[in-house]
Formats: structure tokens, sequence, C-alpha cells
């Protein structure tokens, strides 16, 4: 079977579905399916004219809206480099944003189509503060749900609160498929260390949506009830500098370090003994789940996928999102017990052998993938 993973960001982007993609790629080519990856270049910007159309809603009373407009015009240039760049045909297609599972069903109307719905790039856009909800462009990005469910053969996403998200603006939310996502158990694993100081860790694109401005006020709340500790960010984004003002201010400057972007940070992760991730929403944060692997003690907000994967004080602990005294109550429970530490850590790490290993994706979306492939087949007998 011929399969083609559509992708935007390039496979080489770190984070996400985008570095997990190749390595479900590379466990389907051992099965002995042909399967490739595509996205679209960064490069590629303002080469295509040719518009997408749209059944379920108007999207020219969106127009002139510079988020709206950007967005289509992405849909042109992905439309444009798919006709450059794709000249045969699949037995199916697996899409991983809205953007190409729409193209694709253009340009392969016969070809069953799947798509999985990552993460909520309208709700992203509001927390971090870039758009209103209920504004147009909030409007426009969550029509495209209802376009994707008419257009497409499969829909299916990475967590159960994540589908209860999607149900306002689908019409059948039951049909939505849910599969969590899963890891490479090579890549993520712990490795055996002793720190005399706990060291917390956090991973993520430094947006306001990610809560790091609350994990520095409950670092600081920490610091002040005499816990010793060292705080390492990794990642990049348009608040870092924001971020390390407010870290000096917070009188944070002894025990925090921005390390910036990382391109593999599943190599520094196992050395650290707590993943701390405040966010203010999350369709499944895989972070929390390589973290786990890693036997890494987690602290998350009782949101979105996180709370899926997370037993408040079982295997982790919840606290609700912007709340920097209840952050700095849980912390302080992980930082000053470190047998209680450990056996969050052991359980964390044995719900993600057991629930988020790669296998079990694999064996999810072949049975996904024979059942579209199946039906495409059946109906073409009976036309």
């Amino acid at each position: 079977m011929k399969v083609l993973q559509a992708l935007f960001f390039p496979p080489e982007q770190p984070g996400g579905v985008s570095s997990m993609v190749p390595y479900i790629q590379e466990r389907f080519l051992k099965m002995g399916w042909d399967m490739e990856l595509f996205s679209i270049p960064k490069r590629v910007r303002g080469k295509g004219s040719e518009d997408l159309e749209f059944a379920t809603f108007d999207a020219g009373e969106y127009r002139g809206n510079p988020v709206v407009d950007k967005y289509l015009q992405t849909c042109r240039d992905y439309l444009w480099w798919t006709r450059l760049r794709i000249n045969k045909t699949y037995d199916l297609i697996h899409a991983h944003h809205p953007i190409p599972a729409l193209v694709m069903k253009k340009l392969f109307p016969d070809t069953p189509v799947a798509m999985t719905i990552h993460s909520s790039y309208e709700r992203e856009l509001v927390l971090n503060g870039r758009i209103k909800p209920d504004g147009p462009e909030h409007r426009f990005l969550t029509s495209l749900y209802g376009e994707l469910e008419t257009k497409v053969d499969r829909l299916l996403t990475v967590s159960y609160s994540f589908r209860d998200y999607l149900a306002p603006h689908v019409k059948n939310p039951g049909g939505i498929t849910v599969i969590p996502n899963g890891f490479d158990e090579k890549r993520f694993r712990p490795v055996s260390h002793d720190n005399e100081i706990p060291q917390l860790i956090t991973v993520c694109r430094l947006v306001p949506a990610k809560g790091l401005d609350i994990l520095l006020k409950a670092c600081a709340l920490l610091k002040q009830r005499g816990h010793a500790f060292v705080l390492h960010i990794i990642g990049d984004g348009p608040i870092r500098k924001e971020l390390e003002a407010m870290a000096a201010e917070l009188d944070l400057y002894d025990e925090t370090i921005f390390y910036g972007y990382m391109l593999h940070p599943e190599e520094f992760m196992p050395f650290f003994d707590i993943f701390v991730l405040p966010s203010r929403a999350e369709a499944f944060g895989s972070v929390f789940a390589e973290a786990a692997l890693c036997w890494l003690a987690l602290v998350g907000t009782n949101v979105g996928g996180i709370a899926e994967q997370i037993q408040d004080g079982v295997n982790g602990l919840l606290v609700p999102p912007d709340d920097p005294e209840a952050l700095a109550g849980a912390l302080e429970k992980v930082v000053s017990d470190p047998g209680y530490r450990y056996n969050l850590a052991r359980a964390a790490w044995e719900k993600a052998k057991r629930d988020y290993s790669l296998q079990r994706v694999i064996a999810q979306l072949k049975e996904v993938y024979l059942g579209l492939t199946q039906t495409a087949v059946q109906e073409g007998e009976t036309t």
C-alpha cells in the first residue's frame, strides 16, 4: 500500500507531530508499506494564485483580515507546491494539518484522506493575545473544522478532551477517532543520575499560552519558602526577553537558565528530576509523555490532554491554570520529598510505556488505513 503523510511543517521541525511522523514512517517501512512524507518548505511563500473552494461557509466575508488573508495565501501556496511536486497517486493520504488535508482532497478527490487535528490554531492565537474570541479570525478558523468533516474521509484527534473542544464545530463529534500520540522508546528513555539540588525543566515554545509567567511566579514563591532548585527553560519564542526580565525582577537570576532553541531536547531531558509546564491549553501535550518516558516527575495544569495523561497524586500533580500559589505548592511537594518524586516518576513512566508507545499508534493507524482503503475499493466496485 502506498501512503502519503502530508505535513505542513517540514519533518525536521522540532517538537510535536512533525518530529513524530518520521518515526511512524520508519515503522511502516519495516512492515513493508510504501510510505512517503510531504511538506511545504518555508521558502515557498506568495507563489500560489489558485483559490481553494469552501463548501460549508463563505470565506469571502473574512477577506481583508490579515490573519485570514495570510492563511488563505498559505492554502494557495500549498496547492501550488503540491501540483508542482506530486505527480503520482497514492492508495491513501494522511494529513496532519487542515491546509494539507483540504489541498490533497481537492487534487486527489478519489483517494481516501484521513486528517488528524493535532491542535487548535485559533485557541493558541487567542491565548497569545493575537486575536479575540468570536472575532472574524476565530470564526474563520473554527469554520474549517466543519469543512474538514464534510470533505475528508476520516477525522482523527489526539485526546478525548480535544474532541469535546471540536464538538460545537462539527455535526458528528462521535465520528472523530481518538488516537493519542505515541513515542519511540529509543528516543525517550531514563538515564541514571543523582542531582544534589532538584533540577526542574520545561520544554516549549516561549509564548503566553504556555504559562511560563505563572511558572516563574511559582518558582519565586518556592525560593521564598527556602527551597533550593534550578529551573531549566528549553525553547525560544517571542516573549523570551520578557521572561528573562521577569526572572531577574523576581530574583530568580541564579536559579533560572534559558537555553533557547534545542534540536534534540530528549538527549538532555533524562538528566533532570521534574518536568513542569503550566499551559493554559493543550490538545495533548506530547512533551509530558516524553518526560514521563525519561522518568521525570510531572507537574502540569488541569487542562486538555494534560489531564488525560496525569492522574493527580498518582503519576504526577495537576494544578489549575493561572494559579502561581497552587503551582508553587505542587512543586514544593516534589522538590522537598525525593521519595515521593521518585514514586510519581515511576508511575508516570509505567503509564507512558503502556499507553503512549509508538507501537500502539502504529497498530491503530494500520486499522484506520486498511478500513479506509477497503471502503474505497468497495465504493469503487459499486460505481
